[in-house]
C-alpha cells in the first residue's frame, strides 16, 4: 500500500471506471487496475464490483472509502503545513472575480504564479459581487475582486481602483452620437441590466428615488456577457465600466458614453474571508492581486 494506490482508489471510485480513471490522472488502465489489487490483496477484500458498465463499491469499498478520503487529506494538510513553514506558498487558493474584470485579471494572476508561485492551484470564480460577497461569507472563497458603490469599504476590503459606469449600446445607435447621458434620461432608456441583489442595481435604485427617475429596465440577467449580447443586438442598452468592454470597443461592435448629473462611479476593492485566518499562498495571490488589477482598473 502506498498514496498512489490509494489516489487510484479514490479516482476509480469517483469516476466509476477505469477507463475514465485512467483519462481523469493520464495513467495506464492496468496499471490503475495493478493499485486496485494491491490494496485488495494487502486488505484482504474486494473494493469494487466489476460490472459491465464499470466499477462499483463493494460494500467493503464502501467502508473503507471515507476512510481514505479522511487519510489524504490529511496528507494534503501535512504537505501544505509543511511547505509553508518552509516558507513556500502552496496549496489551494479561491478566488472570485467580477465578470469585467476576469477576462483581463485571470489569465495574467495565472501566468504570474506559475513563473512564480508553481505550487498554488488557482480556483477562480466569476460573478457579480452579490454572489461573491455570499461566497467570502461562508467561507467558499479566499479573496475576491467586488465592485462598491459611493465611498465606504469594509474593515476588511482594500481600495484597487475606481471606475466610471457608461452606457453601452451597439456601434451607430442613435444614442451613442451624445457625447454624455444624463441620469434622467434612462428613464426612457431600454435598459437590461442584473436582478436584485445586485451592487449597480441598488446603486441605481437610490439614485433613481433621489432623481425622481423610473429607471426602464426591459430585461433582467445575471450574466455580463448575456448582458453585452442583449445589447449588440441593438434592442437595448446597459450599463458597464469601459475594461467590462475593452474588447467590444477596440472591434468596433459597441460603443460607450458616460452617465453624468450624476456620475456612477464603483470602487473596485480586494475583499477577504473573515470566516478564517489567510494562509501563506492566499496571501501570494492577494500580493498579486493589489500588483495587477489597479492596472487594469485604470
Amino acid at each position: 500500500m502506498n498514496l498512489k494506490h490509494l489516489q487510484s482508489f479514490l479516482t476509480v471510485a469517483e469516476q466509476g471506471s477505469l477507463a475514465r480513471a485512467a483519462a481523469a490522472t493520464d495513467l495506464a488502465e492496468s496499471l490503475i487496475s495493478r493499485h486496485i489489487s494491491s490494496l485488495e490483496t494487502a486488505w484482504g477484500a474486494r473494493l469494487f464490483e466489476r460490472t459491465g458498465r464499470g466499477m462499483v463499491l463493494s460494500e467493503f469499498g464502501k467502508l473503507m472509502l471515507p476512510q481514505v478520503r479522511a487519510a489524504m487529506d490529511q496528507i494534503l494538510r501535512l504537505d501544505v503545513t509543511a511547505k509553508e513553514s518552509a516558507g513556500v506558498p502552496t496549496g489551494t487558493v479561491q478566488v472570485g472575480v467580477l465578470p469585467s474584470l476576469a477576462t483581463q485579471l485571470l489569465p495574467l494572476l495565472f501566468a504570474d504564479l506559475r513563473a512564480n508561485a508553481p505550487e498554488i492551484t488557482l480556483r477562480a470564480v466569476e460573478g457579480f459581487s452579490g454572489l461573491l460577497d455570499e461566497q467570502l461569507a461562508n467561507g467558499r472563497l479566499d479573496l475576491a475582486v467586488i465592485n462598491r458603490y459611493g465611498f465606504s469599504t469594509r474593515r476588511e476590503e482594500e481600495v484597487l481602483g475606481s471606475a466610471d459606469t457608461y452606457l453601452i449600446g451597439r456601434k451607430g445607435s442613435a444614442l451613442m452620437e451624445r457625447k454624455s447621458i444624463p441620469f434622467k434620461a434612462l428613464s426612457t432608456i431600454p435598459l437590461v441590466l442584473p436582478s436584485v441583489p445586485n451592487g449597480l442595481r441598488t446603486n441605481l435604485n437610490q439614485l433613481a428615488r433621489r432623481h425622481a427617475v423610473k429607471l426602464n429596465i426591459v430585461m433582467e440577467v445575471d450574466s455580463a456577457g448575456s448582458m453585452k449580447d442583449v445589447t449588440q443586438s441593438g434592442h437595448a442598452y446597459t450599463l458597464l465600466p469601459l475594461m467590462a468592454v475593452k474588447a467590444e470597443l477596440s472591434q468596433g461592435r459597441l460603443e460607450a458614453r458616460p452617465i453624468v448629473n450624476p456620475a456612477i462611479v464603483r470602487t473596485i476593492v480586494l475583499s477577504v474571508t473573515s470566516q478564517r485566518p489567510l494562509s501563506l499562498a492566499a496571501r501570494h495571490v492577494a500580493t498579486r492581486i493589489r500588483a495587477l488589477a489597479p492596472k487594469l482598473v485604470q
